[in-house]
This record gives C-alpha cells, structure tokens and sequence, in this order.
C-alpha cells in the first residue's frame, strides 16, 4: 500500500507567508549557501528552467503578488553571475510548465494558464534566440508534471490533468524527429508536483502529492529497458537504522545533480521546507545537509551549470522571490554569506 503524510497545514501555506529558518543545528551538518546576483525578472514561483552548455535559462510562471502568470525569459551567465533577457516564451503566459534541454536546444510545454491545462510545446535555438512550436504533448493536458532529458531522448510524465485528476502516464519526446511516444508509467500512484533528476543517463522520480498527501516513495527509470525500479522510501521506513532520520517527503521540491549525486531542498512539507538532502545512487542512501539559507520556498527552480548546483525564485503564501543561491556541500556552514 502507498504511503503518504497527510497536510495539516494548507492554510498556512497559501495565505501566510512562512519563513522557516536555519535550525540551531545547522553546524552539525555540512554544506554551505552563498547568495548571488538577484534573478532580473519578476519575482516568480513555478518557473521552469533548463540549461545548454554553462548557461541556465528560467522563464514563465507566476507572480503571486500580482496574480500574473508570465512568458519572458531570461539566461544566467555563471562566469560572470549576470542575467540577460531572452525572447519571450511564444505560448500563452503560464505557471506549472515543464522544461527539459538536449546539448543544444531547450524544450518547453505544458501548463496552466489561470483557465485550462496545457498541452503545447516548444523548442528555443540559443544560437538564434528563437523559439520554435513543436508537435504537442502526446498526453493529456496538465500542469505539474515531471521533466528530464536522458539517453539523446526528452522524458515527461504524471501531473495534474485536463480531467482534474492526478496521473501517472509517462511519454518520451524525440527531438530529431518530433515524435512522442508512450513509456510505461511511473511506478506507484498517481501524482503531481513530484520532483526528479537525471544520474549516468538514468531518471530518478519522488514523492509529490495524491489525494490531499505528500508521497514518500522514489523510483528510478532505465530507458533502455523502459523499467521503474523501487528504491528506497524518503521516510523512516523499514526495522534498519538507515532511514531513522528520513524526512524527505514534499512537493513542489527542487533538485540539482552535482558530482554524480543529487540534492533535494525546499519544497512543501508540514511548511515550506528548507530541510537538504544528498542522495547517492550507489548505496541508495540520503544524508543530510545544511538547511537552505533562504526563506523557506516551494516551485523554485533547481539547476547545475559547471558542476556547480543553484536554487532561485520561488513562492511562500503570498510573496515571490528573485533569489538565486549556489550550495558548496562540503564547505563549512557560513552564516555571514
């Protein structure tokens, strides 16, 4: 049987503004957040992001102070810690969207736009700085779906569909010939505003919300085979010590994929979260880290450019934000940075 926690909080969450804080133990654990150059747009929360080369691009989403859903674009030099903007997204302004990048194109689709679910799709020449209407999404349309891109081939799946339910199907998108084909579904139950992260061309997808909780399972996708593999729960699961501490089960979460392991912060849980953790595929195990430095978020953007891991933007209750932080995660927590 699935397991999930149930959401006591939901008031809190969408009509409070809930800084959570470093805890006093944040010493304890290793990692360290340096704050960098603000993101140039408009604050925003369930942005989507891709990156090509050294460069991260973030655009769409939501402006919660404004209730105003967006199309621009922007692209993070990380040499030199600046932002230029782009041209504009070429559908309809949206929040919820996905977003995925081969070597050299971006892709991007789904969505909601304030009305209906969406199911078109787009590719963006950074070369050209245009954006280019692909074929649309084989699936139905939906907002907060998962996205990856592994093994030369585009992958996206569950979310919110255009029948108000939660889904599980999951597709994979050939760029080369614009062509979407049905994969097997992801394992487990239903669900939206998971998280996932590619590692040596594998898929990794987690928790995310069904019917009113948070999950706590995790499965991996080998693309070759077209098979889901049950890995560890995020919770204190079994009778070994391991998962004693395990508290990672949210949505709305973000990762980022540094060294051959991946990191999982903020997010929704009881509040919204600041709680990090590293993941290591080979012993499937987490450890955590420490806490994120900024307030406590949920639909934040996670992305890695040379080697290095970043979280921005993002929402809490009634504000949006237009931060950006890069995560050292075996320096020494500096609170002072």
């Amino acid at each position: 049987m699935m397991r999930y926690s149930l959401i006591i909080t939901a008031v809190l969450v969408t009509f409070g503004f809930v800084f959570v804080s470093c805890s006093d133990d944040d010493e304890d654990y290793l990692g360290n957040w340096i704050e960098l150059s603000t993101f140039e747009g408009t604050p925003r929360t369930e942005a989507v992001c891709f990156t090509i080369n050294d460069d991260a691009y973030i655009g769409t989403g939501y402006d919660i102070e404004n209730k105003d859903r967006l199309n621009d674009f922007f692209v993070y030099d990380a040499n030199k810690d600046s932002w230029t903007q782009i041209a504009d997204f070429p559908g309809v302004a949206r929040n919820g969207a996905i977003a995925f990048a081969s070597d050299k194109k971006g892709y991007c689709g789904t969505g909601y736009d304030g009305s209906d679910k969406l199911q078109d799709f787009y590719e963006y020449d950074p070369e050209a700085n245009v954006w280019t209407q692909k074929a649309d999404f084989a699936g139905t349309a939906r907002y907060g779906a998962i996205a990856f891109y592994a093994n030369g081939k585009g992958y996206v799946g569950t979310g919110y569909d255009s029948g108000n339910v939660a889904v599980r199907d999951f597709y994979q998108y050939d760029s080369e010939s614009d062509v979407w084909e049905k994969k097997a579904s992801v394992k487990g139950t239903s669900r939206r505003d998971a998280m996932c992260f590619v590692i040596n061309n594998e898929g990794y997808v987690l928790s995310g919300l069904s019917n009113g909780g948070y999950l706590d399972d995790f499965y991996k996708y080998d693309a070759d085979s077209d098979e889901w593999t049950a890995l560890n729960r995020l919770s204190d699961y079994t009778d070994d010590s391991f998962d004693d501490d395990y508290t990672m089960a949210r949505y709305k979460g973000s990762t980022f994929v540094m060294g051959g392991l991946a990191y999982l912060t903020a997010g929704i849980q009881s509040s919204n979260s600041v709680e990090t953790w590293e993941y290591n595929p080979s012993s499937d195990r987490w450890t955590q880290k420490t806490d994120f430095e900024g307030a406590g978020r949920n639909g934040a953007v996670g992305f890695t450019v040379n080697g290095q891991g970043y979280i921005a933007t993002g929402g809490n209750g009634s504000y949006s934000f237009n931060d950006l932080y890069i995560f050292k995660p075996y320096d020494e927590y500096d609170s002072a940075d």
